[in-house]
């Protein structure tokens, strides 16, 4: 007699009946941001909550979630901890800019990110790849996380520089693995901090951090603006030197530069390695899943693949990188600090209020 296939669950933290007592929360939190959520949240567009002391909203409507995001960008900024935590790395790049020094940065970057543009990097993609498969292949047991943190930690640090030099790619990635996983860790001190100075003698490793990675990346930086003009390096440091403001004809400082490389660094190493992790995991509880994408690579191997249009040949793929991300996002929780008088969604916001956006919830909740 055929059995039915069992649906799959795939695995989250416990939603809780209601809000836990600050006493739970804070602990829960601190341990995994998306364990404390009460189920209501599931349920409402707007939820007001005072955390010790702090009014907080989580919005869950999608156009007070645009507001906050691009509409009303001007009427908040990013909260303390952001800037403690990403400022080594990215300086004052985009990733930390706000208002209309933010608006700038989108302008000058945003050809960067055409597909004609990322198409470029597809070879750096490449080889980061084969040497994610020389690591495990052959291996009955591997650390999938670990394996591709160093994969997308290797092919963002090709596609930023090329590099060429084996030794100085090391050297970033080292000086990058240190960071992210001792001194650049959130830790509850960027929490309390109202200044980036604030608890100094907690963030003098951070210091030490962008001290080195500062002088190693204005250094490459340096020898690229040396280099002949002619030479076409296929990366994203090119498209940076390159990149104009297209309302002032402005290009990017040499700062700026090692800014927006730090800023893709943080925002393009971690959270690929994430999704590539979940996707694999979620693959290994939907066996139809897995044969289909198997199938669609072997009929259109990975070396066919010479511009972005050939990933239409890969629609499971593409469905299940879709679907790990509506699962596990990359980011929990987006969080802004209200600094004017706003509405969002209907409600009054005041400055000094924390917002938070929540992409673990709006992929989940039940009036979408």
């Amino acid at each position: 007699m055929p059995t039915q296939s069992q649906p799959i669950v795939p695995p989250a933290p416990k939603v809780h009946a209601k809000d836990l007592p600050l006493w739970r929360f804070l602990p829960a939190f601190s341990r995994n941001t998306v364990s404390t959520l009460p189920d209501y949240a599931f349920d409402v567009l707007i939820n007001r909550r005072r955390v010790l002391g702090i009014e907080s909203m989580l919005v869950n409507d999608p156009e007070g979630v645009r507001h906050v995001l691009a509409t009303a960008i001007g009427k908040c900024k990013r909260p303390m901890s952001s800037h403690r935590v990403f400022r080594p790395f990215a300086g004052n790049g985009v990733l930390l800019a706000d208002g209309s020094e933010w608006r700038r940065q989108r302008r000058m970057l945003a050809p960067i990110f055409t597909p004609a543009s990322v198409g470029l990097l597809l070879p750096h993609f490449v080889m980061a790849a084969k040497g994610l498969v020389r690591r495990i292949e052959g291996k009955t047991r591997a650390n999938l996380s670990a394996a591709f943190q160093e994969a997308t930690l290797d092919a963002v640090l090709r596609a930023l520089f090329s590099l060429p030099d084996a030794d100085l790619r090391e050297h970033l990635a080292a000086l990058v693995r240190g960071y992210l996983t001792d001194s650049g860790r959130p830790n509850i001190l960027d929490g309390l901090a109202r200044t980036e100075s604030a608890f100094a003698f907690a963030t003098r490793k951070r210091q030490r951090f962008q001290n080195t990675w500062v002088t190693a990346v204005d250094g490459v930086v340096a020898r690229r603006r040396n280099a002949a003009a002619s030479v076409n390096h296929g990366d994203l440091l090119d498209l940076l030197l390159a990149a104009r403001d297209p309302e002032s004809g402005e290009a990017l400082s040499d700062a700026e530069v090692r800014d927006q490389c730090g800023t893709m660094l943080a925002a393009g190493h971690e959270t690929t390695a994430r999704l590539l992790f979940w996707a694999t995991y979620l693959l290994t509880l939907d066996l139809a899943q897995q044969n289909r994408v198997r199938a669609e690579v072997v009929a259109f191997p990975p070396d066919r693949v010479t511009r972005l249009d050939d990933l239409i040949n890969w629609p499971s793929v593409r469905q299940t990188l879709l679907e790990a991300l509506r699962l596990y996002p990359p980011a929990a929780y987006i969080t802004r600090e209200a600094i004017a008088d706003d509405t969002v969604a209907g409600e009054p916001v005041r400055p000094g209020m924390l917002i938070w956006i929540s992409p673990w919830v709006l992929h989940r909740h039940r009036k979408f």
